[in-house]
Parts: C-alpha cells; sequence; structure tokens
C-alpha cells in the first residue's frame, strides 16, 4: 500500500497482495490481519541537505517531495526496505546481516568472481555431471570459489551469515542486546529453482510459496536439527567478519529443483548457455545458467540481503 498526498489531506491506499486476496477469498474466516509492516523503498535520505541556506525548514525539502508510488499487488516487487521501530534512545548504531566469506572453517562460501566484478555470486551445481565439471577435484577436494553442489552437496560447502553491530567503536567482547540478537531467519526463493537444505544436506520445508512460485523458509534459534542457526564466539577476530557485538550465525545449503536436476527446459526459458559460466572458468564445455537471488531477512529486525546465485548445468 502507499500514502498518497491529495490536495493536502493524506489518503491511505492499501490493497491486498496476491497472497492476501488468494487467503481471502477462501471464505472461511481464516484471513485476519493481524500485523503491519511499514517501508520506505521510494526515499532517498542523502537528499537531506542541513546546510540549506533557508534554514533548517528546508533541509527535508526535497525528500518530502519524492513522490511515493502507488498502491499495486505484486509482493515480490514492493517494501523491499523495511522500517524498524526501536523504543530505545540509546543506540549509537544498529545491527546488520552480513555474508560469512571463507574468514573461517565453519561455511564462510566465498562468492564466485565475474568479468566485471569480483565475489558477486554463487553458483549451485545442478547435476553431478556439472558438480563434477566445476569442482576442482585434483586438489585435495578443494572446490572453486563460490560453488556449491545443489545434487549431491559435495565437500560440504554452505552459505552463512552472520549478525551483529558491524563497528570498531564498540568491543566484539561486549555481549549484544536481546532485542538487537536475531533468533529467527526468513529466506526465499524461487521455488522452481531450488530449496534450502540444513548442513547435512537435509531439505528443509517451506512456510508456504505463493502464487509467483517465490518459497518462503522460517528458520527459528534452537528449533533445527542439526541447528542452523548459532551464536557467533566472540573472543577471536577469526570468528566471524562482524567487527562490534555479534549475534548469531545463519547457515544454510541450497539445492537444485527437480526441474533443472533432469531438464533443460527452464534453461531454455529462462536462462542462456555459454563456454563461460565465470570469467574464471572458460572452457570448451558448453553450459546452462539462470541467473537469480536469494533473499535472507532477520525475523527480529527486519534487516534483509540479497544474495546473487547461478544455477549452471552442463549442456
Amino acid at each position: 500500500m502507499g500514502f498518497l498526498d491529495n490536495s493536502g489531506d493524506i489518503i491511505l491506499d492499501a490493497v491486498l497482495t496476491d497472497t492476501g486476496r488468494f487467503r481471502l477469498a477462501k471464505g472461511d474466516g481464516s484471513f485476519k490481519i493481524t500485523k503491519y509492516a511499514f517501508a520506505d523503498d521510494e526515499i532517498d535520505y542523502e537528499k537531506f541537505d542541513k546546510n540549506h541556506a533557508s534554514g533548517s525548514a528546508y533541509y527535508d525539502l526535497d525528500i518530502l517531495k519524492t513522490p511515493v508510488l502507488e498502491a499495486f499487488t505484486n509482493n515480490t516487487s514492493t517494501m523491499k526496505h523495511m522500517l524498524l521501530s526501536i523504543p530505545r534512545t540509546n543506540l549509537l548504531y544498529l545491527p546488520m546481516l552480513k555474508l560469512e566469506e571463507g574468514n573461517t572453517g565453519d561455511g564462510g562460501l566465498k562468492r564466485n568472481a565475474t568479468t566485471t566484478q569480483a565475489n558477486t555470486m554463487f553458483a549451485v551445481a545442478v547435476d553431478e555431471d556439472t558438480e563434477d565439471e566445476l569442482f576442482n577435484t585434483t586438489t585435495a577436494g578443494a572446490a572453486s570459489d563460490g560453488v556449491l553442489g545443489g545434487a549431491t552437496f559435495k565437500f560440504g560447502r554452505f552459505v552463512r551469515v552472520d549478525q551483529g553491530l558491524d563497528t570498531t567503536e564498540i568491543s566484539r567482547n561486549f555481549t549484544l542486546d536481546p532485542d538487537l540478537r536475531e533468533t529467527r531467519y526468513i529466506v526465499e526463493i524461487d521455488n522452481r529453482l531450488g530449496f534450502i537444505v540444513d548442513s547435512k544436506g537435509t531439505p528443509r520445508t517451506p512456510s508456504f510459496i505463493d502464487d509467483d512460485n517465490v518459497a518462503t523458509y522460517n528458520f527459528s534459534f534452537g528449533a533445527d536439527t542439526p541447528a542452523m542457526i548459532n551464536n557467533i564466539g566472540k573472543t577471536k577476530a577469526e570468528d566471524s567478519s562482524i567487527a562490534g557485538p555479534r549475534g548469531t550465525k545463519f547457515t544454510f545449503g541450497i539445492g537444485a529443483s527437480l526441474e533443472l536436476n533432469t531438464s533443460t527446459f527452464l534453461f531454455t526459458k529462462l536462462g542462456t548457455s555459454s563456454n563461460t559460466w565465470s570469467s574464471s572458468k572458460t572452457t570448451d564445455q558448453n553450459f546452462y545458467f539462470i541467473d537469480t537471488n536469494i533473499r535472507v531477512t532477520g525475523g527480529t529486525t527486519g534487516y534483509r540481503i540479497d544474495l546473487p546465485v547461478r544455477f549452471v548445468k552442463k549442456a
């Protein structure tokens, strides 16, 4: 939904998303609105000008003039930047999520480089032939940066997201306050392409799949075996790239869907093919690949990050 300024009156323009309309259409009385979320996707806070020549009344003038999008129903395109309400007034820093890349032996898979920018994506090999092609099995079982085995989960390679205050102004030895500590993570992935697995390679069950085929997974601290959410050590710098007080770490793997594993249909419909699936891996072999994003959101703070993922299949 959106707030529209109409002739001096503030108008609330609210519409149900496709998922909301689906649940309302059931007509069984189960549709109830119990929570609200707010976002500021349209706002560019760099337009706040504290040096405006006309004084403080004009500092945020350009922000207030920013057009607000009319409400629309596609839930995958709205509310990407959530607002967070914290009643405390003594906070100098807010917690964040940060991708952990290679700093520890506990997860921390590095992303793969592309021709234009280093460390930009993860690559998921969708079948065993592709795993054998992409993994460097000649060097003591080591594998290429950013490559996950989406069929057999070779070498136990997983994605890890860390949470905490990423600042050197507060020592990492301090304990993160409970209301800033993430105990729940939400993962969204295109269900046509893949699914989420735990550290043993066991597929997890999504909470729901919406009309856009986006699967949403909910993970809570202490609720999964093996544990997918754990506390981060705070005594060693190498325990995490979070510089200040640390909260939790969330480790997960990515499996390839049966459709990608057994067929090239979606690759030809949604993706492309090339002998260069990565700038560092140009071979005589041709590959199909599809690029997508996996979104990880903290259930406590609403902070979210999008992880670029490339599903790769040997042609």
